[in-house]
């Protein structure tokens, strides 16, 4: 099977190769799973430069434990272990297997049958992998973090991208007003989708307009907390589900030592993988929420399309068709 194979850190065109690979086996309790689409998240971007540094004390200091990146798919059930129960051979699934590990980047992988969800009929392959990542950021951060409510101001950092981009969606369920903060080029897509208004983060700092906010949903935070309480309201909060390690760190010493005294909420996310995850695909098939998708483009670019996720430049959900049914 051909998969895209990675030695060393560096930058993803220089390091990310094609190559010829063993076709793996299932265990007992595992599906083989032949890849229709995957999708590329900030975890490759990271992990493919091996930054930040803290990732490699998990991933492997010199070079990556992890050589087939990856944390998404759609596919079609290949091969079955002698005691999965919940599966069968061409059975279509989807799912983030991060819990499980990577390595959708390639033809075929085996995943224990849990990580894995059916795929719904009403969703095409290239749709449903847009999903599950970025939906369970977006769902977790606004509603079991945020406490979203109808009728609040929210802003959410990153709007075009595929967190965003389903973010605005859930809050427009409950009639909110949300600005997006992303590049200029993606603002004309954002107020389309839904974006009462959008700011170009390159000429506008959201944190020094003098707006304020009930919820902030940040997908990459840059600055330090005094910054983000200036652009909260009293008893707001403010969400953020990655960034500079300097701001999450400040961030988080913030949260242990101030939070109480101030009025105000600065959290960072822990996802939780494809929790809640097809209850959420059901709510945004019934509310007809837009899936963003961005491609789908051929396995072999995936090079050059990491390096496109970590310049910024997509809008929504980068998917990636690697097989065919």
């Amino acid at each position: 099977m051909k998969a895209i194979v990675l030695e060393k850190y560096g930058l993803p065109k220089e390091v990310l190769r094609v190559q010829e690979i063993d076709l793996p086996q299932p265990k007992e309790k595992e599906v083989l799973v032949k890849i229709i689409t995957t999708s590329i998240n900030d975890y490759d971007w990271s992990m493919v430069r091996g930054k930040p540094y803290l990732y490699r004390l998990m991933y492997g200091l010199t070079k990556p434990k992890n050589k087939i990146l990856g944390m998404e798919l759609s596919g079609i059930i290949e091969k079955v272990g002698a005691r999965v129960s919940k599966f069968n051979v061409g059975d279509e699934v989807y799912g983030d297997i991060s819990n499980f590990g990577f390595g959708t980047f390639g033809e075929y992988i085996c995943v224990p049958e849990h990580e894995l969800l059916p795929k719904p009929k009403a969703l095409s392959f290239e749709e449903v992998v847009a999903i599950p990542h970025a939906a369970t950021l977006a769902f977790q951060a606004l509603q079991d973090l945020g406490g979203i409510k109808t009728g609040k101001k929210i802003l959410i950092n990153g709007g075009g991208g595929g967190v965003g981009t389903i973010g605005v969606q859930l809050a427009k369920t409950y009639q909110c007003h949300v600005t997006g903060v992303d590049s200029a080029v993606k603002l004309s897509k954002m107020r389309a989708l839904g974006f009462d208004e959008a700011i170009d983060y390159t000429t506008t700092d959201f944190t020094q307009t003098g707006e304020q906010y009930d919820l902030i949903l940040d997908c990459k935070s840059t600055k330090l907390p005094k910054s983000y309480l200036k652009a909260l309201k009293k008893n707001g909060t403010y969400v953020t589900i990655g960034g500079h390690i300097k701001s999450l760190l400040s961030i988080f010493i913030w949260s242990k030592l101030k939070r109480k005294s101030s009025g105000k909420n600065l959290l960072i996310l822990s996802l939780i993988p494809n929790k809640d995850l097809e209850s959420i695909t059901q709510f945004m098939l019934k509310n007809e929420f837009k899936l963003q998708i961005d491609g789908p483009y051929s396995f072999d670019k995936i090079p050059g399309l990491v390096q496109y996720f970590g310049n910024g430049l997509h809008q929504g959900k980068i998917v990636i068709k690697i097989g065919s049914k």
